[in-house]
């Protein structure tokens, strides 16, 4: 009986150390942007641990979650539609795992973590007065990212950013859309994410009318990889216009570095 006892405890430590990954918990329910709970916490680690997703797992559908989910089910033939239906959240299922132990701990402590695959757990949680375990940034940037640490749903945001800007433009002012993304990205004055730079409201008017969910082509996503590889044609703007539509007085106020095609590009 003692020895029943001692295996009984031994394997729930090792559970608690190394927790499975679950089927699926997924509720019948379609997911869509708006949603909180559990199943957007499971909708987010499991993008997450496929590298399509690298936000805050937090139970929130919002932007870029519908992002991440979009590029996941373009990548593996699905409905691009960004909602997580049974097809969609089947094939999510098949191709990840989902720690649910673990992940759960983390928000229940208020850990920052990541779940990416292929990264040892301990190496993902960076905890409250930090104590870490890992770098959590690192775990980031080694997760099925490309150049410069920007993910694939990086990419496929500013592609379609744009396609949706500048897709009747030259390469090269093409190239200079997805700059002018990237110096922003650098710039105190806007937000510190992809995301956040292109849905800042009112910084873009294919946002705001909806050419933003054009499905790319490959040269708007080859002047995006450009322009993270280091070109930039504006000479570091961070605003631009088309001046034969431009009807607000501050953006020709701004400081004029350059003209590409129609667009006007400035400081």
């Amino acid at each position: 009986m003692a020895r029943k006892w001692v295996l009984f405890i031994a394997l729930a430590v090792w559970t608690c150390m190394y927790p499975s990954d679950r089927a699926s918990a997924f509720s019948p329910q379609v997911i869509q942007r708006g949603a909180v709970g559990d199943d957007v916490i499971e909708l987010q680690a499991r993008l997450q641990y496929l590298g399509f997703y690298n936000g805050k797992i937090d139970g929130v559908f919002g932007w870029r979650t519908y992002w991440a989910l979009r590029n996941f089910q373009y990548e593996y033939g699905l409905p691009v539609d960004g909602l997580a239906g049974s097809e969609t959240k089947r094939k999510l299922v098949n191709a990840s795992k989902y720690y649910e132990q673990f992940v759960k701990e983390q928000i229940r402590q208020g850990n920052d973590f990541t779940h990416y695959g292929g990264i040892p757990l301990s190496q993902q949680v960076k905890k409250r007065g930090g104590g870490s375990g890992g770098s959590v940034r690192a775990a980031k940037t080694t997760a099925s990212n490309v150049p410069k640490g920007f993910s694939q749903n990086d990419i496929r945001l500013m592609a379609n950013a744009v396609y949706g800007e500048a897709r009747g433009e030259p390469y090269i002012g093409q190239v200079a859309v997805a700059a002018v993304i990237l110096n922003r990205l650098e710039h105190p004055s806007f937000p510190d994410t992809v995301a956040g730079v292109i849905f800042q409201p009112g910084a873009f008017t294919a946002v705001a009318d909806g050419q933003i969910w054009l499905t790319p082509n490959e040269t708007a996503k080859k002047a995006v990889l450009d322009a993270i590889n280091g070109w930039d044609p504006t000479g570091g703007a961070i605003y631009y216009f088309n001046p034969a539509t431009a009807t607000s007085s501050w953006i020709w106020s701004r400081p004029q570095i350059k003209r590409i095609g129609n667009h006007i590009f400035c400081k």
